[in-house]
């Protein structure tokens, strides 16, 4: 894998993410730190997290992954200046208490959660250091729509952007990026930037898959006309497009006992449990089985093939997982699968938007 450039900055990384959320929920440290081996020997040099994880979030695991990738580093010093660490400040509390109390997220929240996790993650330095959702009210996570009535922004994007900023003379932070943004969160924080000398957002992490191609209307213009780069995060839709759902639905006798959708009411409960969501898997599945490639190989290669997505985020539970995953990168996909890929979403559109 040839490393790519993350916007104007000069972060250099391959185009495949190892993504950790369920380090120390789903994965035990010891399984995790052989995952991060496993990737870093097959020449992964992007690791992402956020303070929030594990996932589901709860008081007892915050920063959990964090310190258990902290903890691995602290075994591999060498391997430190190899990779590419990224981590969230997490947004407006939702529901959160234990992140941060009160509805907003002011500049000194932000500094306060950089400096959390530069401890827990043993290091000086975050290389990149991403907003994990908008404070202000916007259609993420499974809402559709904006709505001014929600408005309830207690912090101006410019002082967001200024405390960023600051981490960054700081050098506690070498460039920043946002997550799950619209076009014109990502266009004023380019502007503000711009126009007050301020550090540059390099980075948009929003999720991209089959299910849900929403970049795509009209977020990739934004970000390719600023010089931003998509970082895909749930190539896979939460596991929906791998075919393990198929057969036994997602809670079936059929589905793992560890299946993150059968597993966990939260995640059910989002975009990712909707019956639309399951039957536009079954149908992009049954395609990828139709050419001879395996559902997860199709999806991936997709995303790993798309002009709009520099970095695709993976995440995985297992060695066998993380080798698979690997393993679809190089995969071209024909022209007429992807036409017909083109045909099932304006059939169905984005069921997992």
């Amino acid at each position: 894998m040839n490393l790519v450039a993350l916007g104007a900055s000069d972060l250099r990384v391959t185009p495949v993410c190892l993504g950790t959320m369920t380090f120390g929920e789903q994965v035990a440290e010891a399984d995790a730190h052989a995952i991060l081996d496993r990737a870093v020997e097959r020449g992964v040099n992007f690791i992402d997290t956020a303070e929030m994880y594990s996932f589901p979030t709860r008081k007892e695991t915050y920063g959990g992954t964090e310190a258990l990738i902290g903890r691995w580093l602290r075994k591999n010093p060498s391997v430190r200046g190899k990779v590419v660490i990224a981590t969230k400040v997490a947004g407006p509390s939702r529901g959160m208490p234990w992140v941060r109390e009160g509805l907003g997220m002011t500049g000194a929240d932000i500094v306060a959660s950089c400096e959390g996790s530069l401890r827990r993650l043993q290091t000086d330095v975050i290389d990149l250091y991403q907003i994990h959702w908008p404070e202000r009210s916007v259609p993420a996570f499974g809402a559709m729509y904006y709505d001014p009535s929600t408005e309830r922004s207690k912090t101006p994007i410019l002082e967001q952007l200024q405390a960023l900023d600051g981490l960054v003379r700081q050098g506690k932070v070498r460039h920043i990026g946002l997550s799950n943004e619209t076009p014109y969160g990502v266009h004023e924080f380019v502007r503000l930037a711009e126009q007050h000398g301020l550090a540059r957002i390099a980075t948009v992490q929003n999720a991209y898959c089959l299910l849900n191609r929403g970049v795509e209307n009209g977020l990739d213009e934004t970000m390719h006309r600023l010089r931003v780069s998509l970082l895909a995060y749930s190539p896979l839709a939460m596991g929906l497009l791998t075919g393990k759902y198929d057969q036994g639905g997602l809670t079936g006798e059929q589905v793992p006992a560890e299946a993150r959708l059968k597993k966990f009411d939260e995640v059910r409960q989002r975009r990712w449990g909707r019956p639309e969501a399951l039957a536009g898997a079954r149908r992009y599945n049954a395609l990828a089985r139709q050419h001879g490639l395996t559902p997860t190989r199709m999806a991936l290669a997709f995303c790993y093939t798309k002009w709009q997505v520099a970095s695709t985020i993976i995440g995985v539970t297992s060695l066998a997982q993380l080798d698979e995953n690997l393993d679809a990168w190089g995969t071209t996909l024909p022209a007429e699968l992807l036409a017909e890929c083109d045909r099932i979403r304006w059939e169905l559109r984005d069921p997992a938007v």
